[in-house]
């Protein structure tokens, strides 16, 4: 009663429900929201502060950054979504939200594209160094299995790719990545993809944010070859999952291709079956499957490996 009571008091207030009829659309930073209010950061952090305490939203410091956006769970959650359905779509200040918030989503959506443009010739010089990204997207969604999944977490979102496809088989879905400008990619592939089961999140892939037994479907795609210590991210991995649930790492076989270590900063040039099963075994998971995804095209030179792990189920 105590907790419901706090929740309405902090409804009441106009400001506080404009916060919450925002946040219902999206993640947003304090400084995006001074500017849709048109309020100073202090008083709207204050707001915040108010909404966080009493688990209406939650904050999510990335980098420099701090993000805000509706509690993941609980009763929070659902008395927010209520309370936005309820809010009428021809106010005028709602309205006038809306209009500053779209402008301030394609601002982010622009961001994210330029920077994504300074390193699309590295990808692209990637990829056609091994087989299609549609093949291997397939052999994953065939190895996850149908689902449905209450959390899936990708470590290394990237451009959030890995969450679109498996979009239609989880309840929630969240991206880590320790790069903000990546960040901002996926989020904003995310959104215009309309998938708000998916979010994303700063965090390192050595300390993920989530507590032990959390996910039912873990996925690591074309990450560890950049670690210094890709069996601390398999542990870490192994850590969240819950017994039962499924680990997917694709990553690249063995290979040569020093010019990779040199210009792209990997620190490994693929796994072998060998090796991979070790790490696994250490993460304390049961190596399931592994798939060897051999380039058509012979000026390709890299062979794509998807290995499958289980947290296994106490007797």
């Amino acid at each position: 009663m105590d907790g419901l009571v706090a929740q309405l008091k902090a409804l009441a207030e106009p400001t506080r429900l404009r916060v919450v009829v925002m946040l219902a659309r999206g993640e947003l930073t304090v400084s995006e929201l001074v500017n849709i209010l048109g309020q100073s950061q202090p008083r709207v952090s204050r707001h915040l502060k108010l909404l966080t305490d009493a688990g209406l939203a939650e904050r999510l410091p990335e980098g420099a950054y701090v993000f805000y956006r509706l509690t993941d769970s609980g009763g929070g959650r659902r008395l927010a979504e209520l309370v936005n359905d309820m809010v009428p779509a021809g106010d005028p200040i709602i309205a006038r939200d809306i209009s500053r918030l779209e402008r301030t989503k394609e601002a982010r959506a622009e961001a994210a594209q330029a920077y994504f443009e300074s390193v699309a010739d590295d990808w692209d010089r990637i990829r056609k160094l091994h087989l299609s990204d549609d093949e291997v997207e397939r052999e994953m969604r065939q190895l996850a299995g149908e689902g449905p999944f209450d959390l899936m977490i990708d470590v290394g979102v990237g451009t959030g790719r890995v969450l679109e496809l498996f979009a239609d088989r989880v309840k929630r879905g969240i991206g880590i990545d320790i790069n903000h400008s990546m960040l901002n990619v996926a989020r904003s592939n995310l959104e215009n993809a309309g998938l708000s089961n998916c979010s994303v999140r700063h965090a390192d892939v050595g300390a993920l944010p989530f507590e032990e037994g959390a996910a039912d479907l873990v996925t690591v795609h074309q990450v560890l070859h950049y670690l210094d210590d890709p069996a601390l991210a398999v542990a870490e991995c192994g850590r969240v999952l819950r017994p039962g649930g499924r680990l997917l790492i694709v990553d690249f076989a063995p290979h040569q291709l020093e010019t990779l270590r040199e210009e792209q900063h990997h620190r490994r040039l693929g796994f072998s079956d060998e090796e991979m099963g070790e790490i696994i075994e250490r993460a304390g998971l049961k190596l399931a499957q592994q798939v060897e995804l051999h380039p058509m095209d012979k000026d390709n030179q890299l062979t794509m490996k998807i290995w499958t792990a289980e947290a296994q189920v106490s007797d």
